[in-house]
């Protein structure tokens, strides 16, 4: 019971609030190109440069990878990337460079570079079409520690994550944990906890703590990789390399799934990810820049402060009662508030950049919960008082009602008090059909969502 307990605490945990240092729809594109093309050729094997490219474009850093056909192209890629390099095999067909003798490390001179070449191309002479090349790597020097980063597929689960120990012994060591995608912060560093390895990434012996908080952007980052992109069916990156000064992944293997199998039979997630693709900019009436977009874990601080701008006339109309403010911005409820099942519930947070802090503020909220076991919803509106009036209640309900029609609902309403004129209009607005009851003493807007409204 307290394992538990404590489990349940520690999921409810709010996430940092990370900066976002790459274009999410960029990566997609780049990874769905590569993705592409892999298929257009009729191959389930991504090669190591086309893996790494997929990572990159995920935010995961990669070491630089060259691309040589002959010999004489690895010499030369050798000599730009430094004194010491490593080779490995380029294949389409080989899963496990190790295994064929693929991998050549430490070389320093232009013979032993090739020397290293014929050999790899030697070691899969009996595999037809296994050579098309070697990959150049510069030798990396780290006194840090090899971890690996996988996905693979569980019959039940859908895709699964594996964080732990990496290396040529990862089999052997067996330290590792299992987790879901997708990860935030809190749920990357509770991952990581469970490994052996974690005591010895905080720093031990002397030897300086990795840096935490970025290995847990690329957990994240990587987790968000196998959410977002189905057709990859398993991927292994080791080792990645981890040290107080560097973090690089120095090997990477994509498996897809078959292009037999058709697109909605592809594994689906346990957990629904982010709905991105409800995000959208939009601008207020006096011309304020604003994103409208869901809700995530990371924005409680942002709800505290959003509370506090609430008069006690609206909070009245949406509670139908008046809360205190520290009843309303306490942890164990805003985290059920922000933390919540997209297949369940939508929110969408109104954000508007706030000009003298540059930082950002929530300046309005709208939640559909769903009903168990019916196709129906309950919708709200929250909008800061000092933005009210500015068109945005009338946005938040446009978007809602579109949210509703593709998760398929068919009915969505609302218990409005009577004395709530405004919110009264703005179901009028957008096409609710308000009704009175007269034992409730409320009314209630209700709309069918067989067909879509002109905004």
């Amino acid at each position: 019971m307290w394992r538990y307990s404590d489990n349940l605490r520690a999921l409810y945990e709010t996430p940092a609030l990370g900066a976002d240092k790459f274009d999410i729809g960029l990566s997609r594109t780049r990874t769905e190109t590569t993705i592409h093309a892999a298929q257009k050729a009729d191959r389930t094997l991504l090669t190591e440069p086309e893996s790494k490219e997929i990572l990159e474009a995920y935010g995961i850093p990669t070491v630089k990878t060259l691309i040589a056909t002959i010999a004489k192209e690895a010499v030369q890629a050798a000599a730009s990337l430094g004194s010491t390099v490593v080779l490995k095999l380029y294949s389409e067909k080989v899963i496990h460079k190790t295994d064929v003798g693929g991998v050549k490390l430490s070389l320093r001179t232009e013979d032993e570079v090739r020397r290293a070449y014929s050999e790899i191309e030697k070691g899969v002479r009996e595999i037809p079409g296994a050579f098309l090349g070697v990959v150049v790597e510069p030798m990396v020097q780290t006194d840090g520690y090899e971890l690996i980063l996988g996905s693979s597929i569980d019959p039940q689960f859908g895709p699964v994550l594996l964080f732990g120990s990496g290396g040529q012994l990862v089999e052997v060591e067996k330290d590792f944990a299992l987790g879901l995608p997708p990860l935030n912060g809190t749920l990357a560093r509770r991952l990581m906890e469970q490994t052996r390895i974690f005591t010895a990434l905080k720093g031990v012996r002397g030897r300086p703590s990795v840096d935490l908080a970025q290995l847990e952007r690329v957990l994240v980052q990587f987790s968000l990789l196998v959410a977002e992109q189905s057709w990859i069916k398993e991927i292994d990156v080791n080792p990645f390399v981890v040290s107080a000064a560097q973090m690089l992944a120095l090997d990477a293997r994509i498996i897809l799934h078959d292009q037999s199998v058709p697109k909605e039979d592809l594994p689906r997630l346990a957990i629904r990810p982010y709905p991105q693709q409800y995000s959208s900019p939009w601008k207020l009436r006096d011309g304020t820049s604003i994103m409208i977009r869901p809700i995530r874990p990371e924005d409680e601080a942002l709800m505290v402060k959003f509370h506090g701008t609430l008069s006690e006339e609206t909070v009245f109309f949406r509670y139908f009662a008046q809360q205190k403010l520290e009843l309303r911005i306490a942890h164990e409820r805003l985290t059920r508030i922000c933390f919540i099942d997209y297949d369940r519930e939508m929110a969408l947070v109104a954000v508007r950049q706030e000009p003298e802090k540059k930082e950002p503020e929530i300046i309005g909220v709208g939640r559909l919960v769903k009903r168990h076991g019916v196709p129906e919803a309950e919708f709200a509106i929250e909008i800061s008082d000092r933005f009210q009036r500015q068109g945005l209640g009338t946005r938040l309900l446009q978007l809602l009602v579109e949210i509703g029609r593709q998760e398929g609902l068919e009915h969505i309403f609302m218990l409005i008090l009577p004395e709530n004129y405004s919110m009264l209009q703005l179901a009028k607005k957008v096409r609710f059909t308000v009704t009175f009851d007269r034992l409730e003493t409320v009314n209630q807007a209700e709309l069918k969502l067989g067909r879509r409204i002109e905004t």
